[in-house]
């Protein structure tokens, strides 16, 4: 497989590292400095897209994979504002695209856990709130995946109406909690408290390996797919 990379930070470093031992061939390797180099890239040489950059620049390559016919996983964060604008270019195009905010297997399986606990929750008397723990070139606060997993909680608990990123004492909102440590690839908690007890659920991410290999595993899979694509979705289709 011929993989584009755009952006080439740690993440596309180990990308780069790890799909080249699987036998694939990294066809480009662009970041802010030499983006002209889009222009005269052969886009008939690139099955599939990997965009791991920023989030100012994130719009600009999504759009550009799809104006070019090639499928993109996106895990650059930081840019959600612009994805219902980016989902409607993408059917316009007659592109494939998918983004996550979290390309960990393990991650998407705390997901799952995570909103299985919510909807439990429901019914009870807790007090939820979550954290966040990241490295300090995190631009992003909260992390998309702290987004994802706050998305997971209001969807079930019908007492909170929407998140903030900061300590809060209104009982409609979920407080999100972020912290900039280095190292930490990433850190995610779940708390549910009561007078009585306390619940939590926490995943630990070591290294970015995880995610690089998720990434890696959803490109194999999206060159052969079309439109706007899921997590859930490459999830059911490894079962």
């Amino acid at each position: 497989m011929k993989i584009l990379l755009l952006g080439y930070g740690k993440m596309g470093q180990l990308i780069d590292q790890l799909a080249t031992e699987k036998g694939h061939e990294i066809v480009g390797k662009i970041n802010i400095d030499n983006r002209h180099e889009l222009d005269s890239l052969d886009a008939s040489q690139v099955d599939v897209a990997i965009e791991f950059s920023q989030p100012e620049a994130a719009v600009e390559n999504i759009k550009w994979c799809l104006e070019n016919q090639i499928p993109v996983a996106v895990g650059t964060t930081g840019w959600l504002d612009q994805k219902a604008d980016i989902d409607s270019y993408c059917k316009d195009k007659g592109g494939t695209y998918l983004y996550a905010s979290n390309y960990s297997i393990g991650v998407n399986i705390f997901f799952k856990l995570n909103e299985y606990l919510a909807q439990i929750m429901a019914s009870q008397s807790y007090e939820v709130s979550t954290k966040e723990i990241h490295h300090t070139s995190k631009k992003d606060a909260p992390s998309g995946t702290s987004i994802t997993l706050a998305e997971g909680i209001l969807r079930h608990l019908k007492n909170k109406t929407k998140w903030v990123n900061q300590s809060t004492d209104r009982s409609e909102e979920l407080e999100i909690i972020s912290e900039r440590i280095d190292p930490a690839p990433g850190t995610h908690e779940i708390s549910y408290s009561s007078p009585v007890d306390t619940i939590e659920i926490k995943h630990t991410a070591h290294s970015r390996e995880g995610f690089a290999k998720g990434a890696i595993a959803v490109a194999e899979w999206l060159k052969d797919q079309t439109g706007v694509k899921t997590m859930d979705e490459f999830l059911e289709s490894q079962l």
